[in-house]
């Protein structure tokens, strides 16, 4: 049996991720993310449907007032199908941020107590999640049979844009996560940021819409992408390569990004939190 000792001593600056240690707490962030399964339906009448009505109840209401009303049109699926395919992984994505961005504060006493690589609890809190992500594809693909929309061999690449989206949010909330812990405004910033932001991604409408010079820019938008990305490999719809690659790329960025400021602010958390 392999021992491991662990000597804790003051650091500073810019750290790397040890990825022994990951390995040797692989199992914890297992148990994190099945507790944060268990905890978000414990007690509820649905239970995991409620994985499926958010996505479901906002496709219903988009199609009355931005399809019958507005007259917005989808890029050739019908318009439920267009809107649902895009709110999966948006509805995933704002989850995932809600939840992460708050995974420190609700889990205070294991950080201030319990010494265990930190970045499993909002990495966790997002690993949740995709159980959330599976049902709703599940019930995108009864969608399609309602419809009579086949499947091709697109499909294939959609486990890199479910990546992309696992990605975007696990750097999204490390970063929100370790700022909120001195900064607890962003508890209010983050809801607010969640509801502007499905504005300026294309989940309401197709790319089209948007004038072909500001296209490329819309892919700094780490969602954009993925967005049209789930649509393509889906539905066969129109795709900005141009968007999906830089989007992805971004995703990727922003997962980066989000170990290094969480590993430099992570030495402060057992103090202020």
């Amino acid at each position: 049996m392999s021992s491991f000792q662990l000597t804790i001593r003051p650091r500073k600056g810019w750290q790397a991720l040890d990825l022994r240690e990951i390995f040797l707490y692989r199992e914890l962030l297992a148990f994190l993310v099945w507790r944060d399964v268990k905890i978000r339906y414990r007690q509820t009448l649905l239970g995991g449907l409620w994985a499926v009505l958010q996505p479901l109840i906002a496709m219903l209401i988009f199609t009355l007032i931005f399809n019958r009303l507005a007259g917005v049109r989808s890029d050739g699926p019908p318009y439920p199908l267009f809107a649902f395919a895009g709110l999966v992984p948006w509805t995933f994505f704002s989850a995932a941020l809600s939840q992460s961005s708050n995974s420190l504060i609700g889990n205070q006493q294991l950080v201030s107590k319990v010494y265990f690589p930190r970045v499993f609890i909002p990495v966790g809190a997002v690993g949740g999640l995709l159980l959330d992500l599976l049902f709703s594809l599940c019930l995108l693909f009864i969608l399609m049979v309602h419809y009579h929309w086949a499947l091709s061999t697109k499909v294939l690449l959609l486990p890199l844009f479910m990546l992309a989206a696992f990605l975007a949010a696990c750097g999204c909330g490390l970063i929100l996560s370790s700022l909120n812990v001195s900064f607890r405004d962003i508890k209010y910033a983050v809801p607010f940021l969640i509801q502007m932001g499905i504005f300026l991604t294309p989940v309401i409408y197709p790319i089209r819409y948007i004038p072909a010079r500001w296209q490329v820019l819309m892919g700094l938008n780490p969602m954009a992408g993925v967005v049209i990305g789930f649509r393509y490999c889906l539905l066969g719809s129109v795709a900005s390569w141009a968007v999906m690659g830089l989007s992805v790329g971004i995703s990727l960025s922003l997962f980066v990004f989000g170990l290094l400021i969480f590993r430099r602010m992570e030495r402060h958390f057992a103090d202020v939190i």
